[in-house]
């Protein structure tokens, strides 16, 4: 997480480089995702570091000379939150976001990025679809996504543990059964399911 934020600190730079963004006293570094709710305990720890991070900048004169400002927007995961939460800190001035956490909610948020050309960084939303074919190009995550960790689990029920027979449990959001069919995907004909 500490690396992350650095990199995001190296983001801000970047996307600093419009006038307006230079002209202003601080860099607004929007934080989304769970910080109320059942996923909370995802969301609040990225929440904490970013203020951390923020605070250890701030000491030293800032970034650039300019103090960081952290920017937090509660979605609990839930899509229907997440548009909202982007386009609260798109009109606060953020110049990137560090979330969404859940994926459901990093689809939903996305366009109103990818509209004003702020750059997001998700250190959770595994869902495939979020990378792949370069749809989305002012997204990127921190974390392997669905099929590769789904290919990785698989090699390591059937390989190491040499399983024939596998059960899934999942809850039923997005990363719950995305995972599960990925990982039912891999191991196919490797394991009775």
């Amino acid at each position: 997480m500490h690396k992350l934020l650095h990199v995001l600190a190296a983001c801000a730079v970047l996307a600093l480089s419009s006038a307006p963004a230079l002209a202003a006293d601080t860099i607004k570094i929007g934080v989304a995702g769970a910080h109320s709710g059942d996923l909370a305990s995802y969301g609040i720890p990225p929440l904490r570091a970013a203020q951390i991070i923020a605070d250890e900048y701030n000491a030293k004169g800032g970034l650039l000379g300019k103090q960081l400002e952290i920017i937090a927007q509660d979605d609990q995961c839930k899509p229907e939150l997440a548009n909202n939460a982007a386009t609260k800190l798109i009109s606060d001035g953020a110049v990137i976001v560090m979330g969404h956490i859940c994926s459901g909610a990093t689809i939903a948020a996305i366009p109103a990025y990818a509209n004003s050309k702020i750059i997001s960084v998700s250190p959770s939303a595994t869902t495939p679809a979020l990378t792949k074919g370069g749809k989305n190009p002012y997204f990127f995550r921190t974390i392997a996504n669905d099929d590769d960790q789904a290919r990785l689990a698989a090699e390591f029920i059937t390989k190491k543990l040499g399983k024939t027979k596998v059960a899934y449990i999942h809850d039923n959001g997005d990363y719950g059964k995305g995972y599960a069919e990925a990982v039912r995907r891999e191991i196919g004909n490797k394991a009775a399911v």
